[in-house]
C-alpha cells in the first residue's frame, strides 16, 4: 500500500482528481496492567485479549471507582471492554445488573453475540447471563427474557420508552432495583429530536431507579466529537463535573493514507463549462471500488441509500465479470439495515474472514459491528460530518498493515468546501453533538409519561429542569395531570385514559402524521410529519421509496392519508413555498468584532409556511418542465432562530456590486428580463439569499446535523428590525439546540461561508456553493459577490486572507 497514491494516479481515468493526500503515521499500542477476576482474564485470553490498552484500563478503573465515564475513541479501539469488564465483575459477585442501550438492533445483536460468547467462556456458575429485549421479539420471547432475569440486558431507547419504564413496577422491578450500570453506546448518535427524546427518557429511567433504591453508574461510548462530556451529561442528565473523559486512543494501527478525490468539472460539454458542475461522484466511486477489488485489496465502500448500495454492488460485480474476474464478482455484496438479521450476520462474518472482497454499505456498517480490518475504504460523497468520515475510515486497517481511504467529493456545498480547503477537514476541531432536553414541545410529553410511571413531586425539578413547575401547572390546567395533597406534600399523577408513552414517538416532534399508501394494494409505504407531507407528498409530487418511484395521486387531510401510484416519471418535483417569520422574544445578543453596531440575536420565533405550488425538473438535465399551483393549508413552527440585520451602508454597497461587475463586462444580462438585471434589487436580494443558503450549508461543519435540519429566510424588510434581515432557524418544534449553538459560533460560520462562495469557480451560483435542494423559491435570486461582501463586512476578514492563512499543502 506504500505506493497506493501513485497507483491511483496511474488509473486510466485519472485527470487530476486528487485534491489532497495525507498519510497518518502508524501508531504503536500502549498497554497498561489492570487486575481482572481470574476467570474473566482467562476468558478474554481465550479470545486473544491478554493485555488491555491504556485507555481501556483507565476507563475500567474510573467505572470501578463509581465515576460516570465517557469513552471517546476511534472505531475498533476496543471501547466495549470499558463496560464489559465492570458489568461482568458485578454480575459474578452477585451485586447488580447492567442495561445496555444501543441505537440499532443490528448493533445490539452483535453485542449480544460477543457478550454471550464471553459469558460462556467463564464456565458454569459465573452468574453472568446476557439477553436482548427488542421489538423484534414475540410476546412469548419477551416473557422468556423477563423470566430468565439476565444480569446483562441489551435494548434500545424505544423499548426503554415503550416497554421498560411504563411497566417498571409490574414487570421490571427485579431489574431496575438492582441496576448497577447503564451503558449508552454510540452516544454521539443521540442528537436532534431523537437525542432530545432519549435524554428525557434517561431522566425518567434514573427517576424510576431512585424509586426502587438503585443509583446506576453511566458508561457512554462515543466517536470523536467536540463536546463528549457536555453531550454525555446532556443525554444522561448527570453532573458533567462527575464524568470522567477518556479520549486518548492508545490502540495500535498501521499507517493510513487519506485521499480527497474530487471528480473533474464538466469540460466536454460546452453548456456546462464555467457552471461549477462536476461529474458524478458515484461513477468515480464505482471505478475506484472495482479497481481496488481487482487489485486484491479488500474494500468497503459507503454510500447513502439502501437501494444505491444494492445497485452499485450489482454494477460492480458486472464490471468485474466484464474484466474476466468471475470469482471476484461473486465475492462482492451489499449491506444495509433492511436485510434480514441472518443475512447481515453472514455478510459480517464473511467480511471478517476475508471471504467477501468488496462490499457496498450504507451507514449501517459505520457503527461498532465487528467486521475486522479491511485494506481500503471508499466514501461515495462526504458523509455529512467529519465524525462519520473518520468512523467509516476506521474500518480500514488490519493490525499494523497500511490502509487506504478515498473520499470522493460530491456537488454538495460542504463536499466542495472540504475539497478546496482540506486543512479544515483534517485539522479543524470535531463537530459538537447537540440535543435539548428543555425543548418546550417534548418536555411536557415526557413529564406526562413520568407521572404515569410514578407520582410527581416538586423534587422532580432536579430531573426535568427549571421549567418543570410551569410544565406541571400547564398539564394540570389542561387535565393531563391530577393534583393530590398528601401527608408528604403535593403530588401529581397522570389523569389520561391512554398510554402517554404510546402516544409519543421518540424519533419525531410531530404530533400529526400523514400515512403514505400504495393505491394499488392499500399497503402502507411510509409516514411523514404533517409539514413534511405538505412539502413532499402533495398531489403531483414524485416520491421515491426503497428504489421505487411513485406519484402522489391524492392527499386527503381529513383522513391523514396520501395515496400514491407507481410511476415511471423521468423528472423530479420541488415544492414552491411562501414563508414568513415573527420574532416572539429576543433571548440573547452578540455583536461581530468588526461591526459592534450590528446585533446578532438568538430568539424565540414562529415560522409560517405555505406550499403554493411545485416545479417539475428533468431528472437528467435539471431543466424546468413547468410549474403547477397548489392550494394547501399553511403550517406554523414555533422554534428558535439566529438572525441579523443588514446595515444600511453594507446594503448600499451590495446594491452596487452587480452593476459594477456588469460595467466591467464580467456579467452579461438580458435587459428585457428584469430578474436578470444585475445590481440594485437583484444584487441585494440575491446576496442575502445566497448568504442564508451558504450559512445553512455549513452548519453541519460545526454541528452533528443535516442541512435539512436547518431552515432560513432572507428578507429585504422585516418589521422587527425595520429593515433587511437574514434568519436561520432550527427546523424542529421548540428547537433542539442547533440555532443556539450556531449563534454562539456565528462569526466562524460567516467566515467559512465567505470562503465557500468565493472559492467556487461558477459564475452565478451552483449546487457546490449557494444553490439548495430545499429552497422554496427555486433558488432565485442568488448573487455570489454581494453575499461575500455582506459576510466579509460583518466579520472583518476576506476570503482571500483566510485562504492565505491556511497551512501550506
Amino acid at each position: 500500500m506504500d505506493d497506493a497514491v501513485e497507483w491511483l494516479r496511474s488509473r486510466p481515468y485519472y485527470a487530476g482528481q486528487i485534491a489532497e493526500h495525507r498519510r497518518l503515521p502508524a501508531r504503536e499500542p500502549e498497554y497498561r496492567d489492570v487486575d481482572l477476576e481470574p476467570r474473566l482474564a482467562d476468558a478474554l485470553a481465550d479470545r486473544g485479549i491478554d493485555r488491555l490498552y491504556r485507555h481501556q484500563a483507565e476507563a475500567i478503573e474510573a467505572v470501578r471507582d463509581g465515576d460516570d465515564v465517557v469513552l471517546a475513541t476511534e472505531t475498533a479501539s476496543g471501547k466495549s471492554l470499558a463496560y464489559t469488564v465492570p458489568a461482568f465483575e458485578t454480575a459474578m459477585e452477585g451485586r447488580g445488573r447492567t442495561l445496555y442501550v444501543g441505537p440499532q438492533n443490528a448493533l445490539i445483536a452483535d453485542q449480544e453475540e460477543s457478550l454471550s460468547e464471553l459469558a460462556r467462556g467463564l464456565g458454569f456458575g459465573s452468574r453472568v447471563s446476557v439477553a436482548s429485549y427488542t421489538g423484534r421479539l414475540s410476546r412469548a420471547e419477551k416473557r422468556e427474557v423477563r423470566d430468565a432475569r439476565p444480569t446483562v440486558l441489551l435494548s434500545n431507547p424505544d423499548m426503554l420508552h415503550y416497554a421498560l419504564l411504563p411497566h417498571a413496577g409490574r414487570l421490571w422491578e427485579w431489574f431496575l432495583s438492582s441496576l448497577e450500570y447503564v451503558v449508552v453506546d454510540e452516544v454521539h448518535g443521540y442528537r436532534g429530536v431523537f437525542g432530545t427524546g432519549v435524554a428525557l427518557a434517561m431522566r425518567r429511567l434514573v427517576r424510576t431507579c431512585e424509586r426502587f433504591g438503585s443509583s446506576p453508574t453511566f458508561v457512554c461510548c462515543s466517536a470523536t466529537i467536540g463536546n463528549p462530556v457536555e453531550h454525555a451529561a446532556t443525554v444522561t442528565g448527570r453532573d458533567p463535573s462527575g464524568i470522567t473523559l477518556v479520549d486518548e486512543d492508545t490502540s495500535g494501527r498501521g499507517p493510513r493514507d487519506w485521499v480527497l478525490w474530487n471528480p473533474p468539472e464538466y469540460d466536454d460539454d460546452w453548456a456546462e463549462r464555467g457552471s461549477g458542475r462536476r461529474k458524478s461522484s458515484h461513477t468515480e466511486s464505482k471505478r475506484l471500488f472495482v479497481d481496488l477489488v481487482a487489485s486484491g485489496r479488500q474494500t468497503l465502500a459507503f454510500t447513502r441509500a439502501r437501494q444505491t448500495a444494492e445497485q452499485y454492488a450489482t454494477d460492480s460485480a458486472s464490471d468485474l465479470r466484464e474484466r474476466g474476474e468471475h470469482d471476484l464478482a461473486a465475492k462482492v455484496g451489499a449491506y444495509q439495515a433492511a436485510l434480514k438479521d441472518d443475512r447481515r450476520r453472514e455478510i459480517e462474518a464473511d467480511l471478517h474472514a476475508g471471504d467477501l472482497r468488496g462490499v457496498w454499505s450504507t451507514n449501517a456498517l459505520e457503527l461498532g459491528v465487528d467486521v475486522g480490518g479491511l485494506d481500503a475504504v471508499v466514501l461515495d460523497g462526504y458523509p455529512g460530518t467529519r465524525m462519520s468520515a473518520h468512523q467509516r475510515a476506521g474500518r480500514a486497517g488490519r493490525g499494523s498493515d497500511p490502509a487506504l481511504v478515498v473520499m470522493v467529493g460530491g456537488e454538495d456545498q460542504l463536499d466542495q468546501y472540504l475539497m478546496n480547503h482540506p486543512a479544515d477537514f483534517f485539522e479543524a476541531p470535531p463537530e459538537d453533538a447537540i440535543c435539548d432536553p428543555e425543548n418546550d414541545r417534548l418536555l411536557p410529553r415526557h413529564v406526562a409519561c413520568a407521572a404515569d410511571e410514578g407520582w410527581l413531586s416538586p423534587a422532580d425539578e432536579a430531573y426535568f429542569g427549571g421549567s418543570f413547575p410551569g410544565v406541571v401547572a400547564d398539564l394540570t390546567a389542561d387535565g393531563t395531570l391530577a393534583r393530590r395533597e398528601a401527608a408528604a406534600g403535593t403530588r401529581w399523577t397522570y389523569a389520561g385514559s391512554e398510554s402517554p408513552q404510546h402516544a409519543m414517538n421518540l424519533r419525531t416532534a410531530e404530533e400529526r402524521e400523514i400515512e403514505l399508501v400504495d393505491g394499488s394494494n392499500g399497503d402502507s409505504i411510509a409516514s411523514l410529519g404533517f409539514a413534511d407531507a405538505l412539502r413532499d407528498a402533495h398531489p403531483g409530487a414524485i416520491y421515491h421509496q426503497q428504489g421505487r418511484t411513485y406519484e402522489v395521486a391524492d392527499l386527503d387531510l381529513d383522513r391523514n392519508v396520501a395515496e400514491l401510484r407507481s410511476s415511471w416519471a423521468d423528472y423530479y418535483t420541488r415544492p414552491l413555498t411562501e414563508k414568513s417569520i415573527v420574532v416572539e422574544e429576543d433571548l440573547a445578543e452578540r455583536t461581530p468584532s468588526a461591526r459592534p453596531d450590528v446585533p446578532i440575536r438568538f430568539a424565540d420565533v414562529t415560522v409560517t409556511e405555505r406550499v403554493t405550488g411545485f416545479l417539475r425538473r428533468d431528472a437528467a438535465t435539471g431543466d424546468s418542465l413547468g410549474e403547477s399551483a397548489l392550494d394547501l393549508p399553511e403550517t406554523t413552527l414555533r422554534t428558535r432562530a439566529l438572525y441579523f440585520p443588514v446595515p444600511e451602508d453594507v446594503e448600499s454597497e451590495m446594491r452596487t456590486i452587480g452593476a459594477a461587475d456588469d460595467a466591467d463586462g464580467s456579467d452579461e444580462a438580458d435587459e428585457s428580463d428584469d430578474a436578470a438585471v444585475p445590481g440594485g434589487e437583484y444584487a441585494f436580494n440575491g446576496g442575502i439569499h445566497a448568504a442564508e443558503h451558504g450559512i445553512i450549508s455549513l452548519f453541519p461543519f460545526h454541528l452533528l446535523c443535516d442541512r435539512g435540519d436547518i431552515g432560513g429566510i432572507s428578507t429585504p424588510y422585516h418589521p422587527h428590525v425595520e429593515g433587511p434581515a437574514v434568519f436561520v432557524y432550527d427546523g424542529y418544534p421548540g428547537g433542539v439546540g442547533l440555532a443556539r449553538r450556531g449563534h454562539a459560533r456565528i462569526e466562524e460560520l460567516m467566515e467559512r461561508t465567505a470562503r465557500l462562495i468565493d472559492g467556487c469557480g461558477c459564475a452565478d451560483g451552483c449546487p457546490s456553493c449557494v444553490q439548495s435542494p430545499h429552497c422554496g423559491n427555486a433558488n432565485e435570486p442568488l448573487a455570489k459577490a454581494p453575499a461575500i461582501h455582506l459576510l466579509e463586512s460583518l466579520t472583518g476578514t476576506t476570503a482571500a486572507d483566510a485562504s492565505e492563512a491556511e497551512p501550506a499543502e
